[in-house]
This record gives structure tokens, sequence and C-alpha cells, in this order.
């Protein structure tokens, strides 16, 4: 009966414990580190008409246009309130409209020959990292720096050299999904899974950046 009584004891105790199994964990964590996940809630990419993501689907020059308008804000830039420009392939009645007018007005992203902007055009990855980079600052390393940065990634000597610098500063900022050799695959398309990537770090950083305590204020000079 002794035996009988601790053994209840036993299991009692253990069934007041709080249960903090994988289970009751795991999906929090994964809202909210999913890339994807991150970059619908912050509402700067959506899903196709079937409500799915489709992270296979390339990204276009008029998607990246929209994506950077939004990422950035850069409607509330002052530059985005110049005289429209004349795009022969981007009429007014095109959805990207305003958001390819505003990336030309503010400098982030230009067009081709003839004012052609090529909306349909798919992005590699290099050209959407180095238009991510411009629109969030390209760090002016100096060409040693940037070599440095580079040369750990072996597909780095593929990295066009208007793109070295821009890429530069958005692998220094862990922004960049590689793979497990370090390999940034800059020639090959941008997919709308590699861009979400890239939005969740920025977020992150923000996130991040808005934790820090402002300094306080100077003492004055005696």
């Amino acid at each position: 009966m002794r035996r009988f009584l601790s053994i209840l004891t036993l299991v009692t105790l253990i069934q007041s414990f709080p249960v903090v199994g994988s289970a009751q964990v795991q999906p929090q964590a994964k809202q909210s580190s999913d890339p994807i996940q991150m970059v619908l809630a912050a509402n700067w990419m959506t899903n196709y008409p079937d409500n799915n993501f489709h992270p296979e689907r390339i990204i276009s020059r008029a998607d990246l246009a929209s994506i950077m308008v939004k990422a950035f804000r850069l409607d509330k830039r002052q530059a985005a309130n110049k005289e429209n420009i004349v795009v022969p392939d981007v009429p007014p009645s095109h959805p990207t409209y305003k958001d390819i007018q505003t990336v030309l007005k503010t400098d982030i992203m230009k067009g081709y020959r003839g004012n052609l902007f090529f909306p349909n055009q798919r992005v590699t990855r290099a050209e959407a990292l180095a238009i991510f980079a411009q629109a969030y600052g390209v760090f002016q390393f100096p060409d040693d720096t940037v070599n440095e940065i580079l040369a750990p990634h072996p597909d780095a000597a593929s990295i066009p050299p208007w793109a070295r610098k821009a890429i530069a500063t958005v692998v220094a900022e862990a922004f960049v999904n590689k793979d497990t050799q370090g390999n940034i695959y800059p020639l090959k398309p941008m997919t709308r899974g590699d861009m979400a990537y890239v939005l969740s770090k920025y977020l992150q950083r923000q996130a991040q950046d808005a934790e820090i305590p402002d300094a306080p204020p100077a003492p004055p000079q005696p």
C-alpha cells in the first residue's frame, strides 16, 4: 500500500509540472522567423490570387520596383515628387506605373536606351541585390575591402564589376542567402523566395535597430 501511494504521489507531481513540449513552442518560433511569413506580414510582398506565395517564381523588374517602393517607402522621398518620366513601355494604365515612376525618379532603378523599362524582364540576383543595396545605401568600401568581403565566396569572380560594391554591402550586412559552400549565384534569376529572404533579414535589422536605446545627451561643458 505504501509503495502504491508513493507511485501515485510521483505521478501527481509529474502531472503538475508545466508541459513545454516542442509541439507547443515551434509554431510560434517558425511564424516569427519564416522569411515568407515575415514579408507577407509587412505587406512588402503578397500571395498570388490562388493564396500561394510561389517562392520558385522569378522576380520581374516591375515586381522589384513595387517591392522597393514598399520596403523603403520610396514614395515618401522628396525626389518622388518630381515630374513624371515618359516611359514608352510603361503607360499610365500599367498596373505598376506609379511604382516604376517612383524608382526611376529616386534613381533606385534605371531605364534602358530610349527610356524603356522592360517591366516584364526577369531580374538576376546580381541586379536585384544591387538595386536593393542602392535603396538601402551602398557602403563606399575601397576596392581592397570589397575584394576581401567577397573573397570567401567561391563564385565571387562571376559578380559583374558594376555590382561588386553593392553586393559587398549586402553581404557585409548578412542579407544574402547562400549555399553551404558560400556561393552567391549572382547570374541566376532572383526568385520570390530569394527576395523574401533578403527582405526578412532587412526586417530583422530594423527590429534590432529599434531596440537600441538612444544615446543620452552629452553633459554640459563647464
